[in-house]
């Protein structure tokens, strides 16, 4: 069986483009149309998590979960399809996205922290976070 370990992104692209040019979609796939059901696939998996308690989205049930995961396949396969439409080598942005986030989040000044203006820190567990945290 396929997995990450496995599979690139370059054979997943393919896979959406062959899935979209099997079924003569492509004018369909512009990318207002593209973004727009990604948002609704994006809220769709939200959905699934809207005013459960941290505990309860712990212990979602098996068929909860593959209801998850396909929400976030069809979040995936979109954003496969608008780098499609818009000849976007993902790897290429993600490193470079991920090099601006080191730079924008260095590790000194955010580790525990959600953001900048995050006042109480939270231990990672491999060292004593500068405050007590209930």
């Amino acid at each position: 069986m396929a997995s990450d370990q496995s599979t690139s992104i370059a054979d997943l692209r393919n896979e959406v483009q062959q899935f979209v040019a099997e079924r003569c979609w492509e004018k369909f796939h512009s990318p207002k149309n593209i973004s727009m059901a990604l948002a609704v696939e994006a809220a769709e998996l939200m959905e699934h998590f809207q005013w459960l308690s941290e505990a309860e989205v712990d212990a979602i049930d098996e068929s909860k979960r593959a209801d998850v995961c396909e929400e976030l396949s069809d979040v995936f396969c979109y954003v496969l399809a608008m780098a499609n439409t818009l000849d976007v080598d993902l790897t290429e942005r993600f490193r470079k996205k991920m090099d601006r986030n080191r730079q924008k989040y260095p590790i000194e000044e955010i580790r525990g922290r959600f953001g900048h203006d995050d006042p109480n820190p939270v231990s990672c567990g491999d060292e004593t976070s500068s405050q007590e945290t209930p």
